[in-house]
């Protein structure tokens, strides 16, 4: 593929390049907010905390906690085979999570901000063999730099939403200009796949989503013993992932479930967990009584809310919560991953923004796995009839765990698709310890 850029491109590159000098201004403001980490600004600046491994090495980029999540198995899996792995993330939490979960020698760090001087910097270290993206996160500068050094690229559980293709389609030529750069693109869905073949990228092959491989999330046996011990037999729904105006719907919910539902008690888990004291204002604004685990507090006997605003709580809150909405989807911010919550038994609501994992969302509607609701009537009329009827819910709940279990192989076929690359790899680095 020719290396010619288009015009926007051209501009984009001249223009981050220009702004170098404000990045120290932003990378303090974000971390003023709780958005970097002091001891690590360096890597943003492409510089490295590590020395490169010998032999050969491959660079896979996930943006946040989901998308990491999401490819940890398959991480696994590449790293069994002995080839030098890299992993680079763009959050303080996705950090976290890679420090917990990544395998015994895999290398973290934050990628580079997209500005082409940290990007040579970052790539003239590491040297990779072949990079891997995962989903959507597709920074300009990264990609032109990485493939002007000759390095394959290729796009991994790749998803493409109805609004982002309708956005990118603004810019057609710089969009197929980028996506052709790719040697593959290894697509989640089959909607996913025409979109992202109709704005240029080569070789889409439908292998499925990632995260329908992903494990159940885990759950501390103490302290899930802990919260249901507070818990004590008390009818309880759950918010879980949710995004600024979702809560409170739910308090609402909640005041009116009251009147059925006397001791019930609320789970709120926010999608960013810095937002868990201005969710407990909004509960203690509606008179509730409200505590919250990051301060290390328990529910007792007269909390109505209990904020769940640490990270990694989901496998205990669907644990303890029959009923569960799925945040990020009654605003309109396309929806959170739902499949967790199926795996582990809750009947599930939704709001109708779900663009972000429409085809899951379709398919466990379709199969009355799950349960769209609009508003906080439609709300509180679901958790009502599944509180009072938890048998109903359970069935539901059943479903959605069948629903999801029979769509997954993805990891399977995202290994098979990738062997040709892998094994290459496999015969360089056996050659380098030869």
């Amino acid at each position: 593929m020719s290396d010619r850029l288009t015009i926007p491109l051209r501009l984009y590159r001249l223009i981050s390049a220009t702004a170098m000098p404000l990045v120290p201004l932003l990378l303090s403001r974000r971390l003023k907010r709780g958005k970097e980490t002091r001891a690590r600004l360096s890597e943003r600046r492409g510089e490295a905390g590590f020395e490169r491994p010998d032999g050969a090495l491959i660079w896979l980029h996930a943006a946040s906690v989901g998308e990491l999540a999401s490819v940890l198995p398959l991480i696994e899996r590449i790293n069994s085979r002995g080839v030098n792995v890299l992993v680079t993330t763009g959050t303080v939490t996705s950090s976290g999570l890679a420090q917990q979960r990544l395998p015994r020698g895999v290398i973290h760090q934050f990628v580079p901000v997209d500005i082409p001087h940290y990007v040579r910097r970052f790539l003239r270290h590491w040297q990779p063999d072949l990079a891997l993206f995962v989903e959507s996160d597709l920074w300009p500068n990264i990609m032109i730099e990485t493939s002007q050094r000759g390095v394959p690229m290729i796009l991994i559980n790749a998803r493409l939403s109805e609004n982002s293709y309708q956005r990118w389609r603004y810019l057609p030529r710089s969009i197929a200009n980028l996506l052709k750069r790719l040697d593959l693109c290894l697509a989640g869905t089959p909607g996913d796949a025409m979109r992202l073949s109709d704005l240029g990228a080569p070789r889409v092959i439908t292998t499925g989503n990632l995260k329908l491989d992903v494990p159940a999330p885990s759950a501390d046996p103490a302290r899930l013993a802990q919260l249901r011990d507070a818990i004590a037999g008390r009818p309880v729904i759950a918010a879980a992932s949710t995004h600024a105006g979702e809560e409170s719907i739910v308090i609402e919910a909640h005041q009116r479930l009251r009147l059925n539902f006397p001791d019930l008690l609320t789970l709120i888990a926010p999608r960013h967990p810095e937002r868990g004291p201005g969710v407990a204002e909004i509960a203690a604004a509606a008179g509730l009584k409200v505590r919250l685990r990051s301060r290390g507090e328990l529910p007792d006997k007269t909390t109505a809310v209990y904020v769940a605003d640490t990270m990694g709580e989901l496998g205990i809150v669907y644990r303890v919560a029959p009923v569960v909405f799925v945040g990020g989807s009654l605003v309109r911010h396309g929806g959170q991953n739902p499949i967790e919550a199926a795996k582990l038994g809750s009947a599930i609501l939704h709001g109708p923004h779900v663009w972000n994992f429409a085809e899951i969302y379709t398919a466990l509607d379709e199969a009355h796995g799950a349960e769209p609701v609009l508003d906080a009537n439609r709300l509180t009329a679901c958790f009502g009839a599944w509180l009072g009827n938890p048998e109903a819910g359970a069935h539901v709940a059943t479903i959605a765990k069948s629903t999801v279990d029979a769509l997954g192989g993805g990891l399977e076929r995202t290994l098979h698709s990738l062997d040709p690359y892998l094994m290459q790899l496999q015969l360089r680095q056996r050659a380098y310890n030869a």
